[in-house]
């Protein structure tokens, strides 16, 4: 099992619930975040006085997928949350020890 977490812009959310729920994810996990890559942020006009916005306002998305259907899930984000632009976001994955289903105690895939 793998947990997928993918950092994007706010405006392709849909786009990319829409891309996972496709390809049979059932359940994600979204925070909003902030934060800054490659950009270094950018510079606003406000009031007549120009100041440096560091942190851009980012989406986390988490979703722990089986490893049968992780590449599909990382071409449904990548084609969904790309615009061409500079700040598109990343991915990245993560191994996942256990999981568990509290309700039920369902462990593993299952759990999923």
């Amino acid at each position: 099992m793998k947990m997928v977490t993918a950092i994007i812009k706010p405006f392709k959310l849909d786009d990319v619930r829409e891309a996972l729920s496709e390809i049979g994810i059932q359940g994600i996990t979204v925070t909003e975040v902030k934060g800054f890559g490659r950009q270094k942020g950018h510079t606003e006009l406000y009031r007549g006085a120009e100041y440096v916005v560091d942190f851009l306002p980012k989406v986390k998305i988490e979703a722990a997928v089986s490893e049968d259907i992780l590449d599909n899930v990382i071409d449904a984000i990548t084609k969904a949350a790309n615009t061409g632009k500079i700040g598109d976001g990343k991915i990245f994955v993560y191994s996942l020890e256990q999981t568990i289903r509290i309700r039920t105690g369902e462990t593993g895939k299952e759990a999923l």
